[in-house]
């Protein structure tokens, strides 16, 4: 038998014993773990007046929670799609008591917190006040409420963006059904209140832009017999308000809902009624189940215990509008998503079978109102037929040649 060599020994025997330490003993250190990335967080802010209680029972009550339910949802929605995209949505609510502190104060209170995005069920006062008061901190504002066309006019601003339809857009809505049905000849009964006299104004640009007469305009000067209790005095002469004129459709401007129902069936001759009340042009309305619409509504039903209303739909169209935008751009920088809403690479879904967009010119956003009446879906505007160079939404509402926006 052969004899390892003495090299080999050595080697055998150095292997047998272990490894040889080179230096002084330390204790082994664990394996660094790659630091997890943060959720992009995103804060949204949302000011509203509850509705006070009615003192006696009203089946029209309107709820206190009105939009920030829609709000609610929306921040739901955003947060269901941030599990994928690692961002995270947060809503400060902020109610707006009678002798409390001032929208703007409200408002800059939310900007100081680092909330750069402001939704406002406010008048149009209000919305100017606090767009104007954080502006130079780079917020961006969402009209959720006011209807006004001067809004998207001669008082626009840089930094707003509509997401309720203007008057113009309502009455244009309903101008652009009567003429699918050719009733022409309308009745305008105009209220007492500012607000009434700008809806009739808008009702006025729309028959001259869709062809339509104006028979009569009477001032309704019987006070808020829709919520009178009883019989009272003026009723007998309310119903001989429409003797002896020739009209398709009467056509009521009541934005503060005190006597537009009371005119439907107390006409002298049997005629439709629409405008504020009856037959109206309108975002929301809880006959609307097409488009995927009916699953918003249940959804919303388990969230707020009621039915979803237009102003419930249009704060939950900005808040959503918030979070498809950071979304698309990963960044939650007001100084990006202002500009980018606007882009035509964004869109907004939003459950009426197009998708929605602002408009450059004035900020409005751009979509499809559904006319109805109390129990169904009658129609949807842009009526077939209507068409555009860019889009048939552009029908309803201020287009860009007709545009006074100059934004500040």
């Amino acid at each position: 038998m052969r004899i390892p060599s003495r090299s080999l020994l050595a080697v055998l025997a150095l292997s047998l014993a272990g490894p040889v330490p080179l230096g002084p003993a330390r204790a082994q250190e664990p394996a660094a773990v790659p630091a997890q990335p943060q959720a992009l967080e995103t804060r949204i802010g949302i000011l509203y007046r509850p509705q006070p209680s009615p003192a006696s029972y009203d089946a029209e009550a309107v709820p206190e929670d009105e939009g920030v339910a829609g709000a609610r949802m929306a921040i739901q929605d955003n947060n269901t799609t941030g599990r994928f995209t690692k961002q995270t949505y947060a809503l400060d609510e902020v109610a707006l008591a009678e002798g409390g502190q001032s929208a703007v104060e409200a408002a800059k209170g939310l900007v100081a917190k680092g909330v750069k995005y402001l939704v406002l069920a406010l008048p149009a006062a209000e919305v100017l006040a606090v767009s104007d008061a954080v502006r130079a901190d780079g917020a961006v504002v969402f009209n959720a409420a006011a209807s006004d066309d001067a809004l998207r006019g001669a008082e626009c601003r840089q930094n707003v963006f509509h997401v309720v339809p203007s008057r113009a857009m309502q009455t244009d809505a309903l101008a652009q059904f009567l003429t699918f049905m050719r009733w022409r000849k309308l009745f305008l009964i105009v209220g007492p209140n500012e607000a009434d006299r700008l809806y009739a104004e808008a009702w006025k640009n729309s028959a001259r832009k869709f062809a339509l007469k104006i028979q009569a305009e009477k001032p309704w000067t019987f006070g808020p017999l829709a919520r009178a209790r009883g019989d009272t005095p003026t009723r007998a002469e309310a119903m001989v308000f429409t003797r002896g004129i020739d009209y398709d459709m009467a056509i009521v401007a009541d934005e503060a809902n005190d006597w537009g129902d009371y005119v439907p069936y107390k006409t002298v001759d049997p005629r439709p009624v629409g405008g504020t009340q009856g037959l109206i042009a309108t975002t929301w309305h809880p006959t609307l189940e097409t488009w995927g619409a009916a699953q918003a509504q249940n959804r919303f039903r388990r969230l707020a215990g009621r039915l979803m209303r237009p102003l419930d739909y249009q704060a939950w169209a900005a808040v959503r509008t918030v979070g498809d935008a950071v979304t698309a751009k990963k960044t939650n920088d007001a100084a990006a998503i202002g500009p980018f809403l606007t882009d035509p690479a964004f869109s907004l879904p939003a459950y009426k079978g197009v998708s929605l967009s602002y408009r450059p010119w004035d900020h409005q956003l751009r979509q499809p109102l559904i006319v109805v009446q109390p129990k169904a879906v009658v129609s949807v505007s842009p009526e077939s037929g209507y068409l555009h160079q860019r889009t048939p939404l552009d029908t309803l509402g201020i287009d860009l040649p007709e545009t006074a926006c100059k934004f500040r």
